[in-house]
């Protein structure tokens, strides 16, 4: 985790700024959590849920839980389902993910990898195919720009900072986020959480599929890249 951490030390941020956009009842906050016995059964498929449970305690949620408008675009088997994403560490199990195929080649170009795989509690907020189109077409080439950057590998790259704000390092749940409102990136800034547990925002960006158990995180799809906040 210290290793994360230390990727949210001081870099140019104003560039990446000016051009990525920034776009429920609830219990006690989830803290730290690893996968318990409330494993997934074999067989389960994802499927939007009408509402999202209560906060589990521990972060860690179970193929059922997951909900969301996007979540009929995720296999119903295979290593991209929802049962091929649980036992696998989470940058592993998104490079399964159909929807998530341009976020594990920036993870990849970025050498987030293993650090992401390696963490013990995460909760990820992931960025949809679509929500790095949008970025694209607003600013032609910035994809390719962040990631062929000659420092792209390193903790300071702009790609490495805009990953890590999308990274928290305690693992929450739906209704365990919204409980807490506001929550410390890995980056080192402030993510804003609203709406309610069956619809959470994040810095007011819907989220699309959320509660997506993998073995060391909880994982929600976001349709936007989120900006950094102005330093």
């Amino acid at each position: 985790m210290r290793k994360i951490q230390r990727l949210a030390a001081a870099g140019a941020l104003a560039a990446l700024t000016a051009v990525v956009g920034a776009c429920s009842n609830s219990e006690q906050p989830a803290t730290n959590g690893q996968p318990s016995s409330e494993a997934p059964q074999s067989g389960a498929q994802a499927a939007p849920n009408a509402a999202a449970p209560a906060p589990t305690g521990s972060g860690v949620t179970k193929i059922s839980d997951i909900f969301g408008p996007a979540c009929s675009q995720v296999p119903t088997e295979g290593p991209g389902s929802a049962q091929g994403m649980v036992n696998d560490p989470v940058a592993t199990a998104a490079s399964h993910n159909p929807l998530l195929t341009t976020l594990t080649k920036a993870v990849t170009a970025a050498n987030l990898g293993d650090t992401l795989n390696s963490a013990q509690a995460l909760t990820v907020f992931a960025p949809s195919d679509s929500a790095f189109q949008a970025l694209e077409a607003k600013n032609p080439g910035i994809l390719n720009q962040l990631t062929t950057a000659p420092d792209v590998a390193t903790p300071n790259s702009k790609l490495a900072k805009i990953l890590t704000y999308h990274v928290v390092g305690t693992r929450y749940d739906a209704a365990g986020l919204v409980q807490a409102g506001t929550l410390d990136s890995l980056e080192g800034a402030k993510i804003k959480i609203g709406g309610t547990a069956a619809a959470p925002t994040v810095n007011d960006v819907p989220v699309l599929c959320g509660n997506i158990p993998t073995k060391n995180a909880t994982v929600f799809v976001i349709g936007q890249v989120l900006s950094l906040p102005a330093s």
